[in-house]
């Protein structure tokens, strides 16, 4: 037999023992991982099943802190009974049935130390041991706080805020939340009874500036149902800065009751706060009232420097003001307000006219484009000498022409008749000056002027009108003194 078949045949082997392994460990029945807390207590269920022609001889737990130290802490036997062989479990651990086919135990007043593997052993014939493990989490709620560190402000980085996950199992998370530049940093120390400790220090460069502002600290653990969160405000102290307030340059010979105020931005709180002048001496006319420094009345003795000085017990701060006393007083600023109000109101004057002549010219042009009813219905002619006359031709009905006198581009000509419909006159042929000043001629119907051929210069015989019933009138040939019936027209 060759050696790469010797080696086939043992892998082989080693698969089959290890799938009977499997098959076997797979009838005793276990949970895989619980967990608890500490002083509570625990369940740990075992059972086999399936045993069919298998003989149940033993079952035996043992618990395993460290990979590969196993020590038995429960033993039951069906003629011996239970016996509990660790003193470190004594008292703490019983079977919850008593029997072969359950063998499960609980323990109570649990510790930390009792994280660990808890391996349920059977004892058969003729298969021999099988067994299951589960392993015990012990968890540990971690005890959070978070502190701010008062520091006094400076060009150094320094810690300024603390966060602490105490105790805990498995150890918390902690995390800053803030707008302010900075770094932190954490480290993690393991303690006596299996839990960890978990501290974060924020760091900054300390200014007045972040004085009071707010940083939150986040710690997050698996026994927490949510991360806790606490909020802090930085506390950075300094000497107090110091301005005055209230002087505006109108000091005037007496004026009364003008008042300065001294205000400071310190952290502690100021302690002491005094005024002075550079001259050494406070003008009688002066008053001074804690931070309030009050002239009763304004005279040559107050055009001075003044000085506050404010103390607190990291150093102190000071602002210098001079005063200048003048004649008369200087003359008051218009107010805003009438100011204001005027613009307001000669941009709605404006807006107003503004729609005003738009209308106008849109009316104006309106009316030149001929739109909109007639102003004015114009006067019937006057006649004489070879005036417009009436066309008399037979009809049923005699029809009146009626002209108006020539209009202008901006008003409108009306033709009227007295009967149901027009009668416009086609003579558009006479070149002369109208006899009335502006009217054209129209022949009468009692004769007709002679006409001449143009092509032989001789005389045509006399216009002879025929019957009403024979004319035909057409828009497209039509005689000269005749004419045509239309539909009413705007001229």
């Amino acid at each position: 037999m060759s050696d790469f078949t010797m080696i086939n045949c043992c892998l082989i082997l080693g698969a089959c023992l290890l799938s009977s392994q499997v098959v076997w460990s797979q009838r005793v029945r276990v949970e895989y991982e619980v967990t608890a807390y500490p002083n509570s207590s625990v369940n740990l269920r075992c059972e086999f099943i399936n045993s069919g022609n298998t003989k149940l001889t033993q079952v035996s737990w043992m618990f395993e802190r460290v990979e590969g130290d196993r020590h038995n802490i429960a033993v039951f036997h069906p003629t011996y009974g239970a016996s509990f062989p660790n003193k470190e479990f004594e008292g703490r651990v019983n079977f919850t049935r008593g029997s072969l086919e359950n063998p499960s135990i609980r323990i109570d007043k649990l510790k930390m130390a009792d994280a660990g593997r808890y391996i349920c052993e059977y004892a058969t014939y003729p298969s021999g041991n099988e067994q299951g493990t589960t392993t015990l989490i012990m968890l540990a709620k971690p005890k959070n706080s978070a502190t701010a560190i008062p520091v006094r402000a400076g060009p150094s980085e320094v810690v300024v805020a603390n966060c602490e996950a105490a105790q805990g199992k498995p150890e918390a998370t902690i995390s800053w939340i803030t707008a302010i530049a900075g770094r932190y940093n954490h480290t993690a120390v393991p303690e006596v009874d299996g839990t960890v400790t978990v501290k974060s220090e924020f760091r900054m460069v300390p200014t007045p500036a972040e004085n009071g502002k707010e940083i939150t600290c986040l710690v997050t653990q698996r026994t927490q149902s949510e991360p806790q969160s606490f909020t802090l405000k930085l506390v950075v102290e300094y000497p107090p800065t110091v301005t005055i307030d209230g002087y505006d340059n109108n000091w005037y010979i007496g004026r009364t009751d003008a008042v300065l105020t001294c205000e400071a931005d310190a952290n502690p709180e100021p302690t002491e706060i005094t005024w002075t002048t550079t001259s050494g001496q406070m003008p009688p006319s002066v008053r001074v009232e804690n931070n309030r420094l009050l002239v009763r009345k304004v005279d040559e003795t107050v055009n001075t420097t003044f000085v506050c000085e404010v103390k607190n017990r990291l150093g102190a701060g000071k602002k210098e003001l001079s005063a200048t006393v003048i004649d008369q007083p200087l003359p008051k600023s218009p107010s805003a307000g009438p100011i204001l109000g005027g613009i307001i109101a000669a941009i709605v004057i404006l807006c107003l006219i503004g729609a005003g002549v738009a209308m106008y010219r849109k009316r104006v042009q309106s009316t030149a484009n001929g739109e909109g009813p007639p102003k004015h219905k114009p006067p019937p002619p006057m006649k004489s000498g070879s005036s417009t006359e009436m066309l008399n031709k037979p009809q049923d009905k005699a029809t009146t022409i009626t002209e108006a006198q020539p209009l202008s581009n901006y008003e409108t000509n009306y033709y009227e008749t007295n009967s149901a419909e027009p009668v416009t006159d086609l003579d558009d042929d006479n070149t002369g000056p109208p006899a009335n000043g502006g009217t054209p001629n129209v022949w009468d119907g009692s004769g007709h002027p002679p006409e001449k051929d143009e092509s032989t210069d001789e005389t045509l015989p006399p216009y002879e009108p025929a019957d009403q019933n024979d004319i035909e009138v057409s828009h497209g040939n039509l005689a000269r003194e005749e004419s045509f019936m239309s539909q009413p027209m705007l001229v």
